[in-house]
């Protein structure tokens, strides 16, 4: 009889559990995401040690998506590294209306339709974005965004976050639901927080946005829990075995049904009046909201329209971010320094005598370039306005009137980098100052050889740009040379390689030692010097040594090339560290030397675009055809496009060739271009 009773009460407890776990959830759901409790924090608290105590009696019974399992893991050792399904890109900013109104004019004229398409408004949060993981319902997984296609794993930290459901609720959820949001930390929980640290001795956080990015990157879960942090989701990237409504605003509602938290200022509006509106209407609110935001979000609503318009760069074309008017504050310049960017750009950056603006201590400033610090008079020792804007880099805005003392100095451009000591260049006309040692300047370095191996380049198959980060970060590689000096056992010792994944790396590097002269100079990285100028380059000289002894004068008289550009080309081979980089990677590859003939140039001057599937070719194959007959190849049709070769399935392309009356051409007829 004692067993019978004991698995009696058994069933009776795991039922019981079951109930409490489905009131604590249903709870949560009406705090935390409809903001309508219905009973007393105390009640909540009461269920909760109930459910604690009958999960300590049959730990068996413990479920991931218990509200108890919201703390509890061990601290870890650092975070690992997730690859989002979704690339999580950023957005595009403007600060007036004009830019405002540039943005729908461009929205307008891509999806040409009779009236201004509806918008989906929202506050700018001031937090995190991240990606919540749901499979059949059940959280997985939490990232950071990170560079946008690689995060950091947050998922134990974000558990403890009471407004991220550990399950949705209700029906028809996808079987793999990736949900994108802000975590962010109200103004009331950062009181408090701040003053507990006031009491205790500690440190304080500056603002809201750095107390949630701190408590989110803690390795300890337990901290993390400690803190008010809170979510709102905004968007959705992989969904897989399920649907979701065709508009941003249903698709919101949709997720809020499943017990996810969305912003109670989200708006339906339509057209740029009730975008200001709403903009004007937000700023004013803005002190009294429960959160910080930097500015308001417009996204078209129709995700049909959104599909349409796609992306440009790393910012979606349907979607921007209007932000409130930059803080000012006023400071001291005590000297300045250039850097060095990826792609070789010099900017000289202020350093200040620290000054609190925009929520922040702020000791560094851009000046932009040379000529906004000519425009604005900007010298060392001057006391100027500082602007912080959101997240935005603080900037040196001007001088204050009448400061100026007599000990300033003038700020003047070095004439060499100050990484690796190769020539500046600043070309007369554009505004930015550059590395010429592309090859082998340490500030360029990683950016240099990720095109160098990429497809339309070397197309070194398998080598991405993770890798090439931790070759760089490692010291395997310096130059482009190394590449073709790399050995199996070295890069199987990184990170996530084995043997097997750095013999195929090693059989792609030696494919590639064979490349046409065209990939080889688009490969250099020379400014502005893509496919169809380094192709031009090639037909025209059919030798790299030839091009490096060629003087501007000659360069300019191959179609393409102008004065900058010729310009570039020669001061790029003019340095002796790209000269004796080259020097090496000779020795590494075997040049393939195309025909020099300018009789097989039948389409020099023509523009083309590609567009839909083609039957009898590939479209970087039709693209290859065309370059080597001297055509263009765009990727948008204007009035100045001569043909557009148009397969299976063209969609916006071919409607907007029709439009302007410009000739559609198919693969037959490709063909007898090219013969001709």
């Amino acid at each position: 009889m004692a067993t019978i009773k004991s698995g009696s009460q058994l069933k009776k407890d795991s039922l019981r559990i079951d109930q409490l776990r489905e009131q604590l959830n249903r709870y949560s759901y009406l705090y935390y995401v409809l903001d309508n409790p219905e009973i007393p924090d105390s009640e909540y608290d009461r269920l909760y040690r109930e459910l604690q105590q009958l999960e300590q009696k049959y730990p068996d019974l413990v479920t991931p998506d218990s509200p108890t399992q919201r703390v509890g893991e061990l601290p870890l050792e650092s975070f690992t590294q997730v690859t989002h399904r979704v690339p999580m890109l950023s957005l595009d900013n403007v600060f007036s209306e004009d830019e405002l109104e540039a943005f729908f004019k461009r929205v307008n004229d891509r999806l040409e339709l009779d009236e201004e398409p509806d918008i989906n408004a929202e506050p700018k949060l001031d937090g995190l974005a991240v990606s919540l993981i749901y499979e059949d319902g059940l959280f997985i997984q939490a990232a950071t965004r990170g560079d946008g296609a690689t995060g950091e794993n947050v998922t134990q930290n974000v558990k403890t976050i009471h407004s991220v459901p550990l399950r949705l609720m209700g029906k028809g959820i996808p079987g793999l639901l990736e949900v994108r949001g802000e975590v962010f930390m109200p103004r009331e929980g950062f009181n408090k927080l701040n003053k507990r640290a006031l009491e205790n001795g500690d440190k304080t956080f500056v603002n809201p946005r750095n107390a949630a990015a701190g408590s989110l990157r803690q390795l300890d879960p337990k901290i993390t829990a400690s803190r008010p942090l809170a979510f709102y989701c905004y968007s959705t990237g992989a969904v897989e075995r399920g649907d979701l409504p065709n508009t941003q605003d249903s698709v919101l509602l949709q997720l809020q049904k499943w017990g996810l938290p969305v912003c109670p200022e989200i708006k339906l509006i339509k057209g740029i009046k009730d975008c200001i509106s709403y903009y004007e209407t937000i700023q004013r609110q803005r002190d009294d909201l429960p959160y910080d935001i930097d500015g308001v979000v417009y996204k078209v609503n129709k995700l049909a329209l959104q599909n349409r318009l796609g992306f440009v760069a790393r910012a979606p074309r349907w979607a921007i971010a209007h932000k409130f008017p930059a803080q000012e504050e006023v400071t001291y310049i005590s000297n300045v320094d250039f850097q060095v960017g990826r792609t070789g750009a010099i900017t000289p950056v202020a350093r200040l005598q620290p000054v609190f603006v925009g929520g922040v201590t702020v000791s560094n400033a851009t000046l932009h370039n040379m000529d906004e610090i000519e425009r604005k008079d900007v010298r060392i020792g001057d006391k100027v306005f500082i602007r912080r804007a959101g997240d935005v880099i603080p900037e040196v805005v001007r001088v204050v009137p009448g400061s100026r003392k007599r000990n300033v100095k003038k700020i003047k451009l070095p004439e060499h980098c100050p990484v690796c000591g190769s020539d500046i260049e600043r070309i007369e006309g554009e505004a930015a100052a550059r590395c010429t040692g592309g090859l082998i300047c340490k500030a360029q370095r990683t950016e240099a050889i990720k095109h160098f191996a990429s497809r339309k380049a070397m197309d070194i198959d398998g080598l991405g740009d993770r890798l090439v980060e931790q070759m760089v970060e490692s010291g395997l590689i310096e130059t482009v040379v190394d590449l073709f000096r790399l050995k199996v056992d070295e890069i199987a010792g990184l990170e996530r390689m084995g043997q097997k994944s750095a013999e195929n790396l090693i059989a792609a590097i030696d494919n590639s030692r064979k490349p046409a002269l065209a990939k080889l100079i688009y490969a250099l990285g020379i400014r502005e010097v893509g496919e169809a100028t380094a192709r031009s380059l090639a037909s025209s000289f059919g030798n790299l040594q030839v091009i490096m002894d060629t003087d501007e004068d000659v360069l300019q008289q191959i179609q393409d090339i102008g004065p900058i550009v010729a310009k570039h080309i020669t001061h790029f081979f003019a340095q002796a560290h790209n000269q004796q980089v080259i020097k090496q990677l000779l020795k590494e590859i075997d040049i393939q030397l195309p025909e020099v003939n300018k009789d097989k140039q039948v389409l020099s001057g023509k523009t083309f675009v590609i567009t839909g599937t083609l039957s009898e070719m590939t479209r970087d194959e039709a693209k290859e055809r065309l370059l080597s007959a001297g055509a263009k190849v765009s990727g948008s049709v204007s009035a100045k496009t001569d043909y557009v070769l148009a397969g299976d399935k063209a969609g916006s392309k071919l409607a907007r060739a029709e439009k302007l009356g410009v000739e559609v051409i198919d693969e037959a007829r490709l063909r007898e271009l090219l013969s001709s």
